[in-house]
């Protein structure tokens, strides 16, 4: 790598949050599996309610169905994710702000893959979940930072109140 390339790439990750190397299969960067601004991972034991989210791909466009969530604060979810697709997706979880840097990230390091308390990546066909209690108010993200695949539409809002 020559010595320019490598210094924008760890001022880019320094910025972002990202560390300077990736380790493809793991992920790094990003939304810490412990506490973050949109709340904290859940205990498997107690989840609340279930939500279904479902990765669908087709031509151009990408999404999640549903892409839009309402959740009270305090409320603990459990995700059941299905990847209705053709193509590996994930899901991460975070505020906007987090989930755009570590996109960017992920576009410099794109074999980074998600399984944490705040994210996980499937594979067409498979399904996993992810349990998370949304301890703060506010306006969260879920997307898919695959690179392209958050702005061919994969993404959703959480409003938690």
């Amino acid at each position: 790598m020559r010595v320019p390339l490598l210094i924008s790439t760890l001022a880019l990750c320094a910025l972002s949050g990202a560390p300077a190397v990736a380790d493809p299969g793991h992920h790094h960067g990003g939304a810490s599996p412990h506490a973050s601004a949109a709340g904290q991972p859940g205990d498997p034991r107690q989840p609340s309610r279930t939500v279904e989210i479902a990765m669908r791909d087709g031509g151009a466009s990408m999404a999640f169905a549903p892409s839009a969530l309402h959740i009270r604060r305090g409320e603990q979810v459990r995700f059941v994710v299905r990847n209705e697709g053709e193509a590996d997706h994930e899901l991460v979880l975070g505020t906007l702000k987090d989930n755009l840097a570590h996109g960017a990230a992920m576009a410099m390091h794109p074999d980074m893959a998600h399984h944490d308390g705040n994210a996980l990546s499937l594979e067409p066909g498979n399904s996993g979940e992810l349990v998370w209690k949304f301890t703060r108010p506010g306006v969260f993200d879920y997307s898919c930072l695959i690179p392209g695949h958050r702005e061919a539409g994969m993404t959703g809002v959480i409003t938690v109140e």
